[in-house]
């Protein structure tokens, strides 16, 4: 699978062009950009810088993975730009323990 690390994002302000103004940690087969955190916890800032480099690229979808959790699976946020389909459903209730008998 193709893939670039540090893939340079261009940035046009004012009529200037800055070559590589900002780098995203990997863009995935030409279409996932990654972007990379060991932090406490993500905050808003992190989806907003992922969001950026999103448009920068004009790419619509990426991941934001934050390696400082005890799993993995919960350190990863999916960031989509334009995103025009319905909205996810609420999630389900939580399970209760079956009473004992």
């Amino acid at each position: 699978m193709p893939r670039s690390t540090e893939f340079p994002l261009p940035l046009i302000y004012a009529g200037h062009k800055l070559r590589c103004a900002y780098r995203a940690d990997f863009l995935i087969a030409s279409e996932l950009l990654v972007e990379l955190k060991a932090v406490e916890r993500l905050l808003p800032i992190h989806s907003e810088q992922l969001f950026t480099y999103l448009k920068l690229a004009d790419k619509q979808v990426g991941l934001l993975i934050n390696f400082n959790t005890r799993h993995l699976k919960d350190g990863i946020t999916r960031v989509v730009r334009n995103y025009s389909g319905p909205l996810p459903s609420s999630p389900p209730p939580p399970l209760t323990p079956p009473t004992p008998r």
